[in-house]
């Protein structure tokens, strides 16, 4: 029993970043596009209703995951989905019903983005993610994951909109910039927290154009399947990578 106690109080409150964590988290950001934009779209309801919606599910599921005790894959990766699916929803808001553009709304969430983890680092003296296990540090680690999903799902939609190198354009950009941070991660001594969040940042945007390529209309690039569908199909490969490859919890920062 002490040495059980002894051991979850050497681990962090987020799963080992390692090649399983990336699968799922670009699954993970692909569902947060699909399924947004099957609330505010499919449904009918607005952004401004499926950001409200979608904003209960994250401060439900954010208030799970830092009051559980220790790290569970399961609740982990819902409250993923659920900043996902909330970024999704509010950068579309703020691009589309609030008129201010990709290029505003991508500009505006970078600021916030950086903000957030200007704040984290200045109160905590760091923002790695080793260093996520009391509520204070989750909190912070949350808010800006939340701010960086918004932030993928408009530079994402900039890209592949107003850039207009459509959706496989925007999928082999994103794609690209990832392996060159893969290769920086294995090939020099940068920062490995500047590379995560560099990473974290990029699987966003790659997330919202392959979901955009799956529901879009022949017409506008995409493959015109139903979001219902393409949502269902990533919830059941996530829940298969969940519950058939474990993943352990991150070692803590000391």
């Amino acid at each position: 029993m002490g040495n059980t106690a002894s051991a979850q109080e050497g681990l962090a409150k987020v799963p080992e970043v390692a090649l399983l964590f990336w699968i799922i988290k670009i699954a993970a950001t692909t569902l947060g596009e699909t399924g947004g934009d099957a609330v505010s779209m499919s449904m009918g309801l607005g952004y401004l209703v499926g950001t409200a919606i979608f904003a209960v599910v994250f401060l439900a599921a954010v208030t799970i995951q830092v009051k559980s005790p220790r790290f569970h894959p399961v609740i982990y990766w819902i409250t993923i989905v659920a900043t996902t699916t909330v970024g999704t929803t509010m950068a579309d808001f703020a691009d589309r019903s609030l008129h201010i553009g990709y290029t505003g709304g991508s500009s505006l969430l970078f600021v916030l983005l950086m903000t957030s983890l200007f704040t984290w680092y200045w109160v905590m003296g760091s923002v790695s993610v080793a260093t996520v296990s009391e509520p204070k540090t989750e909190i912070f680690y949350w808010i800006t994951i939340m701010f960086s999903q918004t932030l993928g799902t408009a530079l994402g939609d900039w890209v592949a909109d107003t850039e207009g190198i459509g959706y496989g354009g925007g999928v082999v950009a994103f794609g690209s910039l990832l392996a060159v941070v893969a290769a920086l991660y294995y090939w020099t001594k940068i920062s490995r927290t500047t590379l995560f969040w560099a990473a974290f940042i990029l699987t966003r945007p790659l997330g919202a154009v392959v979901g955009d390529f799956l529901d879009k209309p022949l017409d506008h690039g995409g493959l015109a399947l139903s979001r219902y569908t393409a949502s269902l199909v990533l919830v059941a490969f996530m829940a298969a990578f969940i519950f058939f490859f474990p993943q352990r919890a991150d070692r803590k920062a000391h």
